[in-house]
């Protein structure tokens, strides 16, 4: 049955036509690319990829990754037709108001989409993401039952034009990834037109020079798809891309191989002529032929049986290695330790620091205490200070290490952790500079819209990074970065609100955090004796209390200001004033009215401090409002100087607050 190639050939058409009426019922969308593909996929998902409909989440199933997520239809399909949870009227409602199958894949609305895809290169790189998770959980556990899987992927031409591809290509290729599998739909076509308006670039050459195999195949010759397949799976040591040459489109007879296909409906006419062109019953709708439902439910009961072998094996594994048996599970699970704050709290020092300082001293203690903890930096590790002491680090072969060499590649870095983060098991942060976010934004609001809880180190702050210029002084970061919904930012101001930070970072589970530390020491604070480290979990908190019962004013801070808002205290005696510290602005927004009211009383002026822009600080509070950050970038110089010419010591804070209030 599997060599069947008239069935192959219906399968394939069956998947041409399901996404041409997907796309014509919706009135917008891209058929072009999956009715180029189909042929591809139909071999693909029909004789290699290995999953099961049935329990999606299967730690050693392939992951399959259309990173050319625009022709969405294709994998909405592919999951119909394979007996995924996505029906026909999913299909029939492609791009619609409450719809499954949105205009591009989206991680969470159907079982079977490993990853949000659209903005092109970002799937490119989960999957290598995915890949490297795949290479360190069989390394701890065994590759027989965790590590004999491929990461499968269809890209096109709009993925490799893009940075973030070339970045995570070339890593993979350093890294030797074996089980990567990618296919090239080469089919020459952009929205504006034919690719070589733009991209003459050898694709073969450029993969070769990457450390790829580049294997070559003919996206309608069944034979070639399945030789290039097998070559791919048999190279271990090299990630393996297939260049199909592609007819964008194929099937139609007036728009195959045009741009005029790639982003918009074939139209009532044409696809009726496509439906006669392929000798498709013209009458019917999303219609799936029975002997193509047969073909798929076939191969569904062979995958059933690899799975209950596996499940099979997996069992007594357990039972034969009950002590790594107990780690996997709480590397699947995300076990974290009861005491964790405790434990973190202990760790950091008491006297002041830099936070990127007293973080390192975190993060040596969760390298302890939380074996599925994993991270790196883009080449920044000693000025980061993340690496984890003790453990060896990811490279070639080598895949039981705990840190990781990104290299310069902030932007793969991002997707890369994303994809980490998606296949299983582990927790990952990456770290850099916090003005280089910049290059990862991309890939921190794809984080954001799945909820995966990746976790950012941003480093160097502030203005107060002072020599090295304005270049690489972030001033707006914060703000962009707390402009993205479903994203938690962290500006620790000590030890204590350090440690807090990372332990909220490590038991969130639905959302990006980013932790934002200094490169400079933090001047020591006292709080009230009443305070307690589970207070910075509210997002802000009462540093001193006022000292009159009439509250005049509350200064609010956040990280390296906080001690200068508590000096400005000092020197406005005559004023009954609250200094508040805010590490987190979107938890903070998360609690009661009536401890927001507390902290922030409605009726009593505030001043917020931060040596950034202030945009945001006046939808968070509606009382009288002075803000005191930068209005322009920072310079060179050495941070002290800054801070007096930029207006962030006491005295300048005191004269502001006194000329305002």
């Amino acid at each position: 049955m599997s060599n069947n190639i008239e069935l192959k050939k219906l399968a394939a058409n069956t998947i041409r036509i399901l996404a041409a009426e997907g796309v014509q019922k919706a009135n917008s969308g891209h058929p072009g690319m999956p009715m180029g593909m189909a042929d591809v996929a139909t071999i693909l998902w029909t004789e290699f990829l290995k999953h099961n409909p049935d329990d999606p989440k299967w730690v050693n199933r392939d992951r399959f990754v259309l990173s050319a997520g625009h022709g969405s239809m294709l994998i909405y399909s592919l999951l119909h037709l394979s007996g995924y949870d996505c029906t026909i009227d999913d299909l029939k409602s492609f791009r619609q108001w409450g719809s499954r199958t949105a205009g591009h894949p989206e991680y969470g609305h159907l079982p079977g989409v490993e990853t949000t895809t659209g903005p092109l290169g970002q799937g490119f790189g989960n999957g290598i993401g995915m890949a490297i998770a795949s290479k360190m959980l069989s390394a701890r556990f065994g590759e027989n039952l965790f590590g004999n899987n491929y990461i499968y992927a269809i890209c096109g031409d709009g993925d490799l034009m893009e940075g973030v591809s070339s970045e995570a290509a070339s890593i993979a290729g350093h890294l030797k990834l074996g089980n990567v599998i990618y296919f090239y739909d080469d089919n020459g076509i952009t929205i504006e037109g034919h690719t070589d308006l733009t991209f003459s670039e050898d694709v073969g050459k450029r993969f070769e020079s990457y450390g790829w195999q580049v294997l070559r195949a003919d996206a309608y010759n069944h034979d070639e798809i399945r030789k290039a397949i097998v070559a791919a799976q048999n190279e271990k040591n090299r990630p393996s891309i297939i260049i199909t040459k592609s007819l964008i489109g194929y099937g139609s007879p007036n728009k195959f191989n045009t741009h005029e296909v790639h982003g918009a409906p074939l139209g009532k006419d044409e696809l009726l002529a496509t439906k006669k062109n392929l000798n498709w019953p013209e009458d019917k709708e999303f219609y799936v032929p029975k002997e193509v439902a047969g073909l798929f439910a076939f191969r569904k009961e062979e995958m059933n049986k690899v799975y209950l072998n596996w499940q099979k094996e997996f069992d007594e594994w357990k039972k034969s290695n009950a002590e790594k048996a107990s780690l996997f599970d709480k590397f699947i699970n995300q076990t974290l330790p009861e005491n964790l704050e405790e434990e973190l709290l202990a760790a950091v020092p008491k006297e002041p620091n830099a936070t990127r300082t007293l973080s390192s001293k975190v993060i040596q203690k969760i390298a302890q205490i939380v074996p599925n903890f994993i991270g790196g930096s883009a080449d920044l590790a000693p000025s980061t200070n993340t690496m984890m002491n003790g453990f060896d680090a990811i490279s070639p072969g080598k895949f039981e290490g705990r840190n990781f060499h990104f290299g310069i590649r902030e932007h793969g870095m991002g997707a890369i952790l994303n994809g980490i983060t998606l296949y299983a098991g582990f927790k990952a942060f990456g770290a850099t500079f916090f003005v280089f976010s910049d290059y990862m934004r991309p890939t921190i609001r794809l984080a954001a819209i799945m909820q995966i809880p990746v976790i950012y180190v941003f480093t160097h702050d502030s203005i107060f990074v002072g020599e090295d210029g304005p270049t690489h002084q972030p001033v707006e970061h914060l703000a962009v970065l707390r402009a993205i919904p479903n994203s938690t930012v962290f500006r620790p101001a000590d030890g204590i609100e350090t440690a807090i930070a990372w332990a909220f970072a490590l038991r969130h589970k639905d959302g990006p955090i980013s932790l934002i530390l200094s490169r400079q020491k933090i001047e020591a604070f006292e709080r009230e004796k009443d305070f307690k480290p589970e207070d910075v979990l509210k997002g802000a908190y009462i540093i001193s209390k006022e000292n009159k019962e009439k509250l005049d004013l509350v200064i609010a801070a956040s990280g390296s200001e906080v001690p200068i808002a508590e000096d400005a205290k000092k020197l406005l005696s005559e004023l009954s004033i609250r200094v508040v510290s805010i590490p987190s602005r979107e938890v903070f927004d998360k609690q009661s009215n009536d401890y927001k009211e507390k902290i922030f009383p409605a009726d009593v002026p505030v001043v917020v401090i931060e040596a950034a822009t202030m945009t945001g600080w006046g939808d968070l509070f509606r009382q009288k409002l002075l803000t005191i950050g930068m209005t322009g970038f920072g310079a060179s110089g050495p941070y002290k100087t800054l801070a007096e010419k930029f207006g962030f010591t006491p005295q300048h804070v005191a004269e502001k607050i006194k000329h305002w209030i």
